[in-house]
């Protein structure tokens, strides 16, 4: 999907479609460090998770929601930071849409919305966290966007690697915003997707950083670098 949907500026409740209610909380059983696959209650699986070894002072993770594009899987959306996760302490979590892309691109947040909602409530009973971050590709991009945008009560910073649009049905907070396209993106046209959405978020009061980059659809190397110099500083 390319077209851009404005956000509607209301205050978003405690429920409703998009929004999350799992919120940080102190670790109840300590998880294991290293790659763990999370397998979902009726099989099957949920999402690939990193965890890099506990800092020598116990700091707390940044945790990075990562979201595969369309067609994608897990272990590609956790693949988007990995080579940066353990320089700069970020805990890791890929989740595995329940069809080929995310319910929102489908038609409307639903069952992903869910799946990600319990996730998050695991991944904050065994890990400590400070921060949470949505980020992704493509679809998962639009979806991080749409997702953070919607619970800017937990998400502080979004990283959109080649979105096509935004369309939370609500907005609370404001998380900081990445954004990087492609001028040769054949799949999802620059002109059409980020040339007209980080204007509008701009107009909307985000703070957004946006990167041009000669290519195509993809995340090159100086992107992730300057989009984790950017996440951690």
């Amino acid at each position: 999907m390319s077209e851009l949907r404005p956000p509607r500026q209301e205050p978003a409740s405690g429920s409703g479609p998009g929004r999350l209610t799992a919120r940080v909380h102190p670790p109840v059983t300590p998880a294991p460090a290293g790659l763990v696959p999370l397998s979902a209650p009726g099989g099957g699986l949920l999402a690939m998770l990193y965890a890099p070894e506990p800092a020598a002072d116990d700091a707390a993770y940044r945790l990075v929601v990562l979201l595969h594009g369309a067609g994608g899987s897990a272990r590609q959306g956790l693949d988007l930071l990995l080579p940066v996760a353990d320089a700069n302490h970020l805990l890791l979590v890929a989740p595995q849409a329940d069809a080929s892309s995310w319910d929102l691109i489908a038609g409307g947040f639903g069952v992903d919305v869910r799946r990600i909602d319990g996730l998050l409530n695991s991944v904050f009973d065994g890990y400590p966290v400070r921060d949470v971050t949505f980020g992704g590709f493509s679809d998962g991009a639009s979806y991080a966007l749409s997702l953070g945008l919607a619970n800017g009560d937990l998400v502080d910073a979004v990283l959109a690697f080649s979105p096509g649009f935004a369309a939370p049905p609500t907005t609370d907070g404001r998380p900081r915003i990445f954004v990087s396209h492609g001028v040769d993106d054949r799949v999802l046209p620059i002109d059409m997707c980020s040339r007209r959405l980080v204007p509008h978020l701009h107009d909307l009061g985000y703070d957004v950083t946006y990167e041009e980059f000669q290519g195509g659809h993809e995340i090159p190397a100086p992107i992730r670098r300057s989009a984790t110099t950017w996440l951690t500083s």
